[in-house]
């Protein structure tokens, strides 16, 4: 069991210094050394885990994909906002999120190691054809073109955001994003309802941290032996 654990903090060390190194690097500028030395780790223990440079941009976007910061909520519209106006606040903050954003729009190694995109457009579809099915979405609406093209657009703010701003206003320009694309896509009664304030995304956090907490608490209290994770494993 002791040798399982550390084979697992091994492999999360090797990619959360290999997401660092991408995220400010890029991928052909990042070097297995650098990861190797930010990682503190033996090149035997990395070849364990990842055989390669491309291994590791794959297993970096692996882990990005699988992030997750929702909260379910009474509508559907309003916990796709949620899940995008969250993210805007943790991708200037975690290298993994950046890695993956990096790597993704490296047009060069897409062949070798992939993206997250495919994967972003289906979450995306999948929250707005369940909002469709549950009467939030206007009929004509198809689910996949406006996953496409709001990615196409997210792509277009995040870069802007960082070129400009160094990410200072991603999250006003998150919500500015859902207030033009909402009113195309949901229906009247639901519209009103939504929360796109620019704050939104930091509420939803702190809200989710402090239901972990209350969890936590209430856990020990107990001697539960089980633990949530609330944001992501990073």
């Amino acid at each position: 069991m002791a040798q399982q654990e550390r084979a697992i903090r091994t492999r999360r060390a090797v990619l959360d210094a290999a997401a660092a190194v991408f995220a400010e690097r890029g991928y052909a500028a990042a070097t297995v050394a650098e990861i190797l030395s930010r990682a503190k780790v033996t090149k035997g223990a990395m070849y364990f885990h990842f055989d390669s440079k491309a291994s590791l941009a794959r297993g970096v976007l692996a882990a990005q994909a699988g992030i997750e910061h929702h909260v379910p909520r009474e509508l559907k519209l309003q916990e796709w906002v949620d899940a995008g106006m969250t993210l805007a606040v943790r991708l200037p903050r975690e290298p993994l999120l950046l890695a993956g954003v990096r790597l993704s729009a490296d047009l060069q190694g897409s062949d070798v190691f992939g993206s997250v995109w495919p994967a972003w457009t289906q979450r995306t579809a999948d929250f707005i054809e369940e909002a469709k099915r549950r009467g939030e979405v206007l009929p004509h609406v198809v689910p996949e073109t406006t996953a496409h093209l709001f990615l196409g657009a997210w792509i277009g703010v995040q870069f802007v955001s960082q070129a400009v701003a160094g990410w200072a206003d991603l999250e006003r320009r998150m919500a500015d994003l859902f207030e033009h694309v909402l009113p195309a896509i949901a229906t009247p009664a639901v519209l009103v309802r939504l929360d796109t304030a620019s704050d939104r995304g930091s509420r939803v956090i702190a809200e989710a941290e402090a239901e972990a907490e209350a969890g936590a608490g209430a856990g020990a209290g107990s001697k539960a032996v089980s633990l949530t994770a609330v944001a992501g494993d990073g």
